[in-house]
């Protein structure tokens, strides 16, 4: 088996998923970009090829049940194992939502995407990653999901948000969850906000570039085998829960 390290980013088309992805390639990994679409993709996978990344597309829609075990079979045939995980895909959902008013699909279609689908692609993987020697999982959070910063007056935590934001408080619950059950293994898995970062899941509203939000999945991804597990980072440190 290659001694390369594989690994998994998931919506990894653009943004910040797109530099994760290239900060991985850049460390000599070869990466697989999951990604719905297939022109997206497709020109994503060329753009980190001509920039000296192993690259290659990973047909993925962390929705659909069938896509995602497509998507492990591909994975193992390009490599064998996965050494790390990062689930990244995610939505913000529609621009209003007070929870008074909200759409219930929204907030459906959020815990969905969010979360489900990261427990969906990241138990299709396991196999793949007790396969190697250091497996790291790696789940895109944001500190919006934070419920001691939510709950602190005067702090600043975005618009209200009944879908999106919950869903990134239960996704740092499933990642605690998972971290039990996997404590007594050599898998590493952690949180990681990338900051307000300017994509077009913000309009490009963001202060940050997706190159910086990348930081700290990346740092993530390669953690020692004494690293941190079932904790929440950003580039400032751990965020409070």
């Amino acid at each position: 088996m290659s001694e390369q390290k594989t690994a998994l980013v998931t919506g990894a088309n653009k943004g910040i998923g797109y530099e994760i992805a290239a900060g991985l390639g850049a460390l000599g990994w070869r990466v697989g970009v999951g990604a719905r679409d297939a022109e997206r993709r497709e020109a994503a996978v060329a753009k980190l090829r001509a920039g000296g990344a192993d690259a290659f597309g990973v047909p993925l829609d962390v929705t659909d049940d069938a896509s995602v075990t497509a998507a492990a079979r591909l994975v193992e045939d390009h490599a064998g194992r996965l050494d790390t995980l990062v689930n990244n895909a995610g939505i913000t959902g529609s621009a209003a939502q007070t929870p008074t008013t909200a759409d219930l699909d929204t907030v459906r279609a959020a815990v969905e995407t969010n979360v489900i689908g990261v427990i969906r692609v990241t138990n299709a993987m396991l196999p793949l990653l007790r396969r190697a020697a250091s497996p790291r999982i790696v789940n895109v959070s944001s500190s919006v999901g934070s419920l001691t910063r939510q709950s602190t007056p005067g702090a600043e935590v975005g618009p209200i948000a009944v879908a999106y934001s919950p869903s990134k408080t239960f996704l740092n619950g499933v990642t605690v969850q998972y971290a039990r059950e996997l404590q007594d293994t050599n898998i590493l898995i952690n949180l990681a906000c990338p900051g307000y970062c300017a994509t077009d899941l913000n309009g490009f509203r963001g202060h940050r570039t997706p190159e910086q939000g990348a930081a700290t999945a990346i740092r993530l991804a390669t953690l020692p085998d004494d690293g941190p597990t079932g904790r929440f980072f950003d580039d400032d440190g751990e965020v409070p829960w």
